[in-house]
């Protein structure tokens, strides 16, 4: 009796679980790379329902040093993107991008192909296992740190698959970097700076303007006023205006932090949102 006892409460514990988990990991092959990658996927309550849906999408990069579950374990709102994800109706994605990658195929390092793994090899399989709408004007990106400037490289350089992109806290001119903790990483999958300098231009946001404004996708950027990285952004939104790029650009107190992105996600989605609703 005793023994059934516990199974019983053994079978409830677990379906307990069960009911409350929305968040699935990832295993993904990546040809391009060819190693395995994880990705978390965040589907909204009312996916369980398999009347409802497709979804619009949003992934949502990491920064240096990350990996695929920093968006959904560290910010220090509870539950957060389960929460966005209710609230907004959409599957939040979050990649790995990788120790150091820079969100870029590197043209030196074979196990370091970034873009073609986000835009293709995971586009595709989250496509074909989700209910997600398989369309540009349902498609986001966004990031943070590192993963802001993957953000805005990867919608400009594949205008044709995200209808928007937003930066938070974004490090957004490569070319400038020399922070010792920094570079070496970005040599790693660009090559020596100091032989690469029309390279690291050519890959950094700053340097991109003309490329965003062709792009026809809509950019949002913005950075804590106490962030190390504020003047790249500063940069970033001058160089728009002069070239009367759309987009939206804000300043907010705050520093380099998961406070400060786990604050400006929402923001990010009210204005993908807006967006959206105007196609």
């Amino acid at each position: 009796m005793q023994k059934s006892f516990y199974t019983f409460f053994l079978f409830l514990f677990l379906t307990s679980l069960s009911a409350q988990a929305k968040v699935d990991t990832l295993l993904i092959q990546s040809p391009s790379m060819q190693k395995i990658l994880k990705a978390g996927v965040v589907t909204p309550d009312s996916y369980k329902k398999k009347k409802n849906g497709p979804y619009p999408v949003l992934y949502l990069l990491h920064g240096y040093s990350g990996n695929f579950s920093n968006w959904l374990k560290v910010p220090p709102q509870k539950d957060l993107l389960q929460n966005m994800s209710d609230k907004y109706q959409l599957i939040i994605v979050t990649p790995d991008g990788g120790y150091g990658s820079w969100y870029y195929d590197s043209p030196v390092d074979k196990a370091s192909q970034y873009e073609t793994f986000i835009t293709s090899e995971l586009r595709k399989e989250v496509e074909s296992r989700y209910r997600a709408i398989p369309e540009r004007n349902s498609r986001f990106i966004s990031g943070l740190s590192m993963g802001g400037h993957g953000a805005l490289y990867l919608a400009t350089r594949h205008p044709e698959l995200y209808l928007a992109a937003g930066s938070m806290s974004g490090s957004l001119n490569v070319a400038g970097i020399d922070r010792k903790n920094l570079l070496p990483s970005i040599e790693a999958v660009l090559g020596p700076k100091t032989e690469n300098q029309q390279v690291y231009e050519a890959n950094s946001i700053v340097h991109m303007v003309p490329l965003l404004k062709q792009s026809g996708v809509h950019f949002m950027i913005d950075c804590g006023v106490d962030d190390f990285l504020i003047e790249d952004n500063r940069e970033l939104h001058r160089r728009l205006v002069y070239e009367k790029v759309p987009h939206e650009y804000t300043e907010r107190p705050g520093t380099h932090s998961w406070a400060y992105w786990g604050n400006a996600l929402e923001y990010h989605l009210l204005f993908f949102q807006k967006v959206r609703a105007l196609k």
